[in-house]
């Protein structure tokens, strides 16, 4: 009968997660919130196809690739290395959470296999040096262009914000592909905004069915929450229609910054005009 000794017992426990991983990673870009362009999820109106490129990690059902790039995104777009990031591949293994399901060799390949998925879809460019991988990125449009860091003064340039504590909690772990890409979708609107199934192929480009799952699993979760509304409609059977409206929960909306929430909390009135009674006209 095979037993683990106490020192196999010990490496175990002292051996870093992926949650681990993304967590460093995280902090050393020093972001609260990482940005990604809209034109990742949607092109802006009067494009050829409103498709952006997660329609290719839906369709082509890449949850570990779109969770890749998004770690990507956050490790590289502090811009501190030339909107580039090296590790050791079994860093990017244990990264892409591959690691648990793999040997060690086979989780390092599957590693450079996913970024040279990223990379043909022109989101990324990587290089290796032994076990070393450099990843660099690319505009989030699949332009193939240089990135820069988006400011959000023109319609190709806006950007969707998700808070790192989105992985470094772990929220990450619990999201299969449907509800990852209408998470996005979700966070590139407005609060409370409509996300109708049926136009979902044309506007997005996977199927109303993957769309109504994905709302759901969110829902489940509670990382969005829904509103029910109600619209005139003088021709409609009972004279209304009703529309679901979403937005994001708390734990899913960028945080902010830590000056500007310390200064809307402290109050407006001091405690000698706020004891005071108004006064109305009768």
């Amino acid at each position: 009968m095979k037993t683990t000794s106490h020192t196999e017992q010990d490496m175990q426990k002292a051996k870093a997660t992926g949650r681990d991983t993304r967590t460093v990673v995280l902090e050393r870009s020093i972001r609260a919130n990482v940005p990604l362009r809209k034109t990742f999820v949607q092109a802006p109106p009067g494009a050829t196809s409103r498709h952006g490129p997660l329609k290719q990690f839906v369709t082509g059902r890449d949850l570990r690739g779109l969770k890749a790039y998004l770690m990507i995104v956050a490790a590289c777009s502090n811009g501190e290395n030339g909107w580039s990031t090296r590790h050791d591949s079994a860093v990017w293994a244990r990264m892409m959470d591959i690691q648990t399901t793999a040997t060690d060799q086979s989780a390092r390949t599957g590693a450079w296999r996913t970024l040279r998925r990223l990379e043909s879809r022109k989101l990324i460019t990587c290089s290796r040096s032994g076990t070393w991988i450099t990843v660099t990125l690319l505009r989030e449009d699949g332009s193939g262009q240089p990135y820069d860091r988006p400011a959000g003064k023109t319609g190709e340039d806006l950007f969707l914000q998700i808070p790192a504590t989105f992985w470094t909690k772990g929220y990450d772990e619990h999201l299969d592909l449907p509800a990852l890409a209408l998470l996005l979708v979700i966070a590139r609107e407005k609060p409370w905004s409509a996300f109708p199934a049926e136009p979902a192929p044309r506007w997005y480009g996977w199927s109303a069915d993957t769309h109504e799952r994905g709302l759901k699993k969110l829902l489940d979760l509670g990382y969005i929450e829904r509103m029910k509304t109600f619209t005139k409609a003088p021709l409609a059977p009972a004279g209304y229609t009703e529309v679901y409206r979403y937005q994001r929960t708390a734990i899913t909306r960028p945080r902010k910054p830590r000056k500007a929430a310390q200064t809307t909390s402290k109050p407006t009135t001091t405690k000698k005009s706020a004891a005071r009674p108004s006064r109305t006209k009768g």
